[in-house]
């Protein structure tokens, strides 16, 4: 059995996601190739993750191959978290991830609806009705906000309270349930939001904006295996436990993914890892890097076991739901976090002792990241301990 040491990982981190120097580009469909997918819980997750691993690039380069080229799009996927996907990888996330979650949306509302007694007749008929009143109005509109959609649907400002009784209940209407589910079927997208590239006032779009057939349609078996095959390329070596975690599937579902994809086990210090049979080759180690990843970077989120990576830094780095704050990278681990105030200013601090050539590598990336913001100031929708105190 083949070993891969930490060393080697950190080396493929670097040079596979596009960190290491020699390997950025401002290319940004090839930015997220590189990643599979990027985060895009935090709107600007997306364009800090294209501006740490770009030369020149800005944000219009994103918003062009988002709203204009629409070579990628906005879509819920693994473990129901946002994602921004080249629009070839969406019937893949589609079958593998979104239908189910689409399945599971609507049981849970439907639940609620049923609950509530607002429905009179057929449940599931009513609520495809108002999917179908819903995308055509969004069709003749070409793109709308939720609140535009609900005048021309009236049905969805039905009123439901999802906790009678209770000290918080508060009835709401039924708008995001529907935009929610549609999006997950893959029938609407999240268009262009009202506001800066940080904003998260989206309006939504038809599918057909994008793809104008709609989403071609595979065998989940199929597309849980391609999934993991382009998972393995950006993030193997790793346990099966990291492709779990990162997809959200069941272990079943995922050793059937694994069953039709061509791999061979390797020695993670004493850990079985999984990698693609042909991908064995070591990766030379690149020069020195620095980096700045936002928080939420696909990066930091790629894997559940990351002590290779993060060492002790977790409790300051992190929130209680497990969600990556700002971090300052150094060859392939994580040395420190970072922040942005509100004049503008990266302020950031290192957690380790790294010499001073990186203290200057890194502070010149958090100049060139200054520039990139420009006059947008988003706060982390999750924040973390260092980044709270940094900003303090």
């Amino acid at each position: 059995m083949r070993s891969i040491d930490v060393a080697e990982r950190r080396a493929r981190l670097g040079v596979r996601h596009r960190l290491a120097a020699g390997t950025r580009t401002d290319d940004v469909d090839e930015v997220v190739r590189s990643m599979v997918v990027l985060h895009a819980t935090d709107p600007a997750t997306v364009y800090l993750s294209v501006a740490a691993r770009g030369i020149a690039s800005e944000p219009g380069h994103v918003e062009k191959a988002l709203y204009d080229d629409r070579t990628l799009l906005r879509m819920l996927a693994m473990r129901r978290t946002m994602f921004v996907a080249p629009v070839d990888l969406v019937p893949v996330l589609q079958a593998s991830t979104a239908d189910a979650l689409a399945h599971k949306q609507r049981k849970t509302y439907g639940r609620y609806l049923e609950q509530a007694g607002v429905v009179s007749g057929n449940l599931l008929t009513w609520w495809n009705e108002v999917e179908a009143e819903t995308h055509a109005a969004l069709l003749a509109r070409g793109s709308a906000t939720g609140a535009q959609l609900s005048k021309d649907v009236p049905r969805l400002r039905t009123q439901v309270d999802t906790a009678p009784g209770k000290p918080y209940s508060k009835p709401t209407n039924i708008t995001t349930w529907v935009l929610v589910t549609l999006g997950c079927e893959g029938r609407i997208v999240r268009g262009r939001p009202n506001g800066s590239w940080g904003s998260s006032q989206y309006t939504w779009a038809p599918i057909e904006s994008w793809l104008p057939e709609g989403i071609p349609a595979m065998p989940a078996e199929e597309a849980r295996a391609e999934l993991v095959r382009k998972w393995l390329r950006a993030f193997g070596p790793a346990p099966v436990s990291d492709i779990k975690w990162w997809t959200g599937w069941t272990l079943g579902e995922v050793r059937k993914a694994l069953a039709l994809v061509d791999t061979a086990e390797v020695d993670l210090g004493g850990e079985t890892g999984l990698v693609l049979a042909d991908d064995l080759e070591p990766t030379p180690t690149p020069e020195p890097w620095a980096a700045l990843l936002p928080a939420l970077d696909p990066t930091p989120m790629g894997w559940q076991s990351r002590d290779w990576y993060l060492g002790p830094h977790q409790p300051a780095l992190f929130d209680r739901n497990g969600n990556v704050g700002p971090t300052i990278w150094w060859e392939g681990r994580i040395v420190g976090g970072w922040a942005q105030r509100s004049d503008g200013e990266i302020v950031w601090r290192l957690l380790e002792d790294v010499g001073s050539d990186a203290e200057k590598a890194i502070s010149a990336e958090a100049e060139r990241l200054r520039a990139w913001y420009g006059d947008v100031r988003p706060i982390p929708r999750f924040r973390t301990p260092l980044e709270r105190e940094l900003t303090a």
